[in-house]
């Protein structure tokens, strides 16, 4: 059987490895998971043309939304995140799944983190919306968006209100009126947030999404004054996990194995070269 994660640019992603670890922990000595570079124009045409053999799909941004219109069934959350980022073949069929709330609602309560009272998000973009999600999970009924423009932050009012979330959406200079609360979470990428950590070092919680380069300036900010910190890697952890049980139908999945998997490679893509 085969599966793949697709994006682009997709050289760098680490679900090969996680996914790799997964099926010879399991004993699935015929499974092939691959990286391929594939973007919105090239997304129909690839997933037509794949045959039987065929397990499922890992997708990044901006597939997860454009795989949407090519499937059979799509879950109930994947409609209210509005975007896809698992494809499941069976029967003939595509069912598209978003794995990515599972992943940050398993980082969070790895971490031990409490369901928070009151939380912020910093961006607006699909994490943003799978933060949201997983917030609403955890019974959060109401959040605090944080966006450079809030006339591009409408995708993910709208999710807001699919879940039922009551949103206020507020801009980066006036961040500081929004830090009051028990969790941050942080879906900007590398670098982008550096500027606002002196400003966020004295939350009690921090969920980063970034894996790599670890720790971000925020989340170092963070843990120095003594806040729980979380990067991005169990969540990309964890939504891995539920994919190969969702590609796979088995549920014993060896977490541990495919940890170690993903963090050698980011210390080997890290070390300097001999």
């Amino acid at each position: 059987m085969r599966a793949a994660v697709l994006g682009s640019p997709i050289v760098h992603s680490l679900s090969p490895h996680l996914h790799q670890a997964a099926y010879e922990g399991l004993g699935l000595y015929g499974w092939r998971y691959e990286a391929i570079e594939c973007d919105e124009a090239g997304l129909p045409g690839l997933i037509g043309g794949l045959g039987p053999e065929w397990a499922g799909l890992s997708l990044t941004m901006p597939l997860k939304r454009a795989v949407l219109p090519l499937l059979d069934t799509v879950s109930d959350l994947a409609v209210a995140v509005g975007g896809a980022n698992t494809v499941v073949f069976s029967d003939g069929a595509r069912h598209g799944e978003n794995t990515d709330v599972h992943g940050i609602v398993q980082a969070l309560a790895e971490a031990g983190v409490a369901p928070p009272r009151a939380a912020t998000i910093l961006g607006g973009g699909a994490t943003a919306a799978s933060a949201l999600a997983a917030l609403r999970e955890l019974g959060l009924r109401e959040a605090t968006l944080v966006v450079r423009d809030p006339d591009r932050a409408g995708e993910t009012a709208a999710v807001a209100e699919r879940l039922g979330t009551a949103l206020t959406v507020q801009t980066f200079d006036k961040l500081d009126t929004v830090l009051d609360v028990d969790l941050v979470v942080s879906t900007l990428p590398a670098g982008a947030a550096d500027r606002l950590a002196d400003l966020v070092a004295g939350v009690p919680a921090l969920f980063d999404v970034v894996y790599a380069p670890w720790p971000t300036r925020l989340a170092a900010a963070v843990a120095e004054r003594g806040g729980t910190v979380i990067g991005g890697f169990p969540m990309l952890l964890h939504q891995a996990v539920r994919q190969v049980e969702l590609m796979t139908g088995r549920t014993d999945v060896p977490v541990e194995a495919m940890r170690a998997a993903g963090k050698a490679e980011i210390v080997r893509r890290v070390a300097p070269e001999s």
